[in-house]
């Protein structure tokens, strides 16, 4: 577990709603770009925000939203009940519009990442939010019907598991098919893989059994999107 060196910091809405968030900064803050990092479906938990500590430590301003508002589980039914109960258009619209909008004042180029849930609203939030210079999406999309192609500007890299209970792959080449088709920069990876192979608590007994974390294909998806951030955010 990478030691979280951030702070929770309270940060506005579009609709001037207040909403927390773990902020992570680099050791260099002047001239570095940002990026929102949008949970999966456990909350803001200590995963997250070690995913946030990584990118500080790669020269990133690193923001995760709190979408639940400060609730937590390591329950898939809670997890499933929270996630629910959220209105994805109004976290992508409004809670990540106001961390793009935060970071904006502090870094020239912002960027979006996601895993599983968080997937699925790094899309939306590509549609939806402008000022976003990039985008890293984690086995995760919404309804294709949600998405329209045609309003995503910034280049997206995704990583997908080809053994995705959760997500199938046939529904990310019809992705893939979507967003290529309204000219949309995009690269997708594929991975002999399970669902949430990026999130080193997938492991173990007691866990989801479509879930395995999977080191190898892990590191080469974190690489390759520090790659792509690193093409896409820095001046």
């Amino acid at each position: 577990m990478t030691q979280a060196h951030g702070s929770m910091i309270t940060f506005s809405r579009p609709d001037g709603k207040q909403v927390q968030g773990y902020l992570a900064k680099p050791a260099k803050l002047e001239g570095a770009p940002a990026i929102v990092v949008i949970q999966e479906w456990w909350g803001l938990n200590d995963q997250i925000r070690g995913v946030a500590d990584r990118l500080a430590q790669a020269g990133y301003l690193a923001l995760v939203p709190d979408l639940f508002r400060g609730k937590t589980t390591v329950e898939e039914e809670e997890a499933h009940h929270l996630m629910s109960g959220l209105d994805f258009g109004d976290a992508a619209s409004q809670d990540v519009y106001g961390a793009v909008q935060y970071l904006k004042q502090h870094a020239a180029k912002v960027g979006v990442t996601g895993y599983c849930m968080g997937g699925a609203l790094t899309l939306l939030a590509l549609c939806n939010v402008p000022d976003v210079s990039a985008g890293v999406v984690w086995y995760g999309f919404p309804p294709l019907e949600y998405i329209d192609a045609s309003k995503i500007k910034a280049p997206v890299m995704g990583h997908w598991a080809t053994q995705d209970e959760a997500f199938s792959i046939e529904t990310v080449d019809a992705l893939e098919k979507k967003l290529i088709e309204a000219k949309v920069d995009v690269e997708f990876h594929r991975y002999l893989a399970r669902h949430a192979f990026a999130n080193e608590t997938a492991v173990g007994p007691g866990r989801i059994a479509v879930t395995q974390f999977d080191p190898v294909w892990s590191q080469q998806a974190w690489d390759r999107t520090l790659t792509f951030f690193g093409r896409t955010l820095w001046k």
